[in-house]
């Protein structure tokens, strides 16, 4: 097969848009980035980055990539004039894969980009149920990854790491928030809300829940809550009377949720009928409830819901790689698409801002062991803030990243959308502003 038919079926086979072959194309040539043609600076095959990208973009988990395709979009935008490393650019092929939020296609996906796409490094976001199977294919087959947007601790343990052993992980690694950001989180915006300082949780058997169970709880009585657990539940439970009467009985007005989006839909529903919603100061989600359509589609339970955020509009920070402020992404995704940004939007770009990094400082990015080293000492400034390998919890193996608290209100008059996300609390990075107060949910 020559060059340019091989690159034009790896062109085919990424889903990049027709927005996205044509950007940074001239008037008169148009089509020449799309097809592959060479240019100055890739004039042999071995010039080309190929990067994979996994994420949900469909099933239950597919609000986490709902604004992807614009990532992608601005990334192919800013980097199709290549990636400068040293004296050297280099041509970048993104292509991206949907896990449809399935985990068994999220490790085939990851051994098809591994094996038949020949990625040089592979980038994937959200949730183990996404991350770990793409980082264990990774593992297995030598191949650089980065991931985030979950619990570091689900991701390390998660995979098979023992506590006070050496990692073993070579080719993998993870920045995410961690079980430190979410308690600094939720602690400091609870204590915002005069309660009776029990907290109900729903955390249920699987990665997630199994691993926030093991430290979250112990965080909490520390800092005076009472913690009512009345056990892991298997994710697609229908029925939560007995959770639910549970936190009647002990009159919990604090609920700390970790579940998928539809469990949690299905078990707000069921609080609201059988009473508990009435005596909630304060109804905590993770996981689920990350994205304005989901709060709109609870209708008036979905208003004052709180959660933790990996980033908001009004992060103080700018993407490297497509020199965008938090708050200009926001605005060019909405424009495009015509929906509210998600917090999702600047993990997604924040991957690409720390990958890119790394391969900047790789020396050699196509040497996979150079790679993997330059990961594991990167230290970077992303959309969602400073990713240091350096000073983990795992030393060059994981890195963490701020949460800050916030809130899901009911937008004010003359507003372009129906909710408005605004952070509480930022205990864990002053630098983002507070930009509303947390309402008391059910008042």
């Amino acid at each position: 097969m020559s060059e340019r038919s091989r690159q034009n079926n790896s062109i085919r086979s990424s889903g990049i848009s027709r927005r996205s072959l044509l950007v940074g194309a001239s008037a008169g040539a148009a089509m020449l980035p799309a097809v592959g043609v060479r240019r100055a600076w890739a004039a042999d095959s071995e010039a080309v980055i190929r990067i994979g990208f996994v994420s949900p973009r469909t099933g239950n988990l597919g609000f986490f990539g709902q604004c992807d395709g614009y990532v992608l979009d601005e990334c192919r935008k800013a980097l199709a004039s290549g990636w400068k490393v040293g004296d050297k650019t280099y041509r970048v092929e993104i292509i991206d894969r949907d896990s449809q939020s399935d985990p068994a296609r999220a490790a085939q996906l990851a051994k098809g980009l591994i094996s038949n796409e020949k990625v040089d490094l592979m980038l994937v976001t959200s949730t183990p149920e996404v991350v770990n199977p793409v980082a264990d294919a990774c593992e297995a087959a030598g191949v650089p990854c980065l991931s985030t947007v979950m619990p570091w601790e689900a991701w390390y343990f998660g995979r098979g790491a023992k506590p006070g052993q050496p990692s073993p992980f070579k080719w993998t690694y993870h920045f995410s928030f961690g079980g430190a950001q979410f308690s600094g989180a939720y602690i400091s915006r609870w204590k915002m809300i005069p309660t009776n300082m029990k907290v109900g949780v729903m955390y249920p058997n699987d990665a997630d829940g199994n691993a926030v169970r093991g430290f979250l709880p112990e965080a909490f009585t520390k800092a005076g809550f009472t913690v009512i657990d009345p056990g892991p539940f298997e994710d697609g439970t229908t029925d939560y009377s007995a959770q639910i009467a549970l936190f009647k009985r002990e009159r919990c007005e604090i609920i700390n949720a970790l579940v998928l989006p539809p469990d949690f839909a299905t078990f707000l529903r069921q609080a609201a009928q059988q009473g508990l919603t009435k005596t909630t100061k304060i109804m905590e989600a993770a996981k689920a409830a990350g994205s304005p359509v989901e709060i709109e589609a609870l209708g008036a339970l979905g208003i004052n819901v709180s959660n933790v955020a990996p980033w908001n509009p009004a992060f103080p920070y700018t993407s490297p790689v497509t020199k965008l402020t938090s708050q200009q992404m926001a605005d060019g995704y909405e424009k495009a698409s015509s929906k509210q940004v998600t917090m999702q939007l600047g993990s997604s770009m924040a991957v690409f801002d720390a990958g890119l990094e790394a391969v900047r400082s790789a020396g050699n990015p196509l040497d996979k062991a150079a790679l993997a080293k330059a990961i594991s000492t990167l230290k970077a400034t992303t959309t969602v803030g400073v990713v240091d390998f350096n000073t983990g919890p795992m030393p060059n193996v994981i890195a963490t990243t701020p949460l800050v608290g916030s809130q899901f209100q009911k937008a004010t008059a003359g507003s372009k959308f129906k909710i408005a996300h605004v952070i509480c609390e930022h205990s864990n990075d002053p630098n983002v502003p507070i930009t509303g107060e947390q309402i008391v949910y059910n008042g």
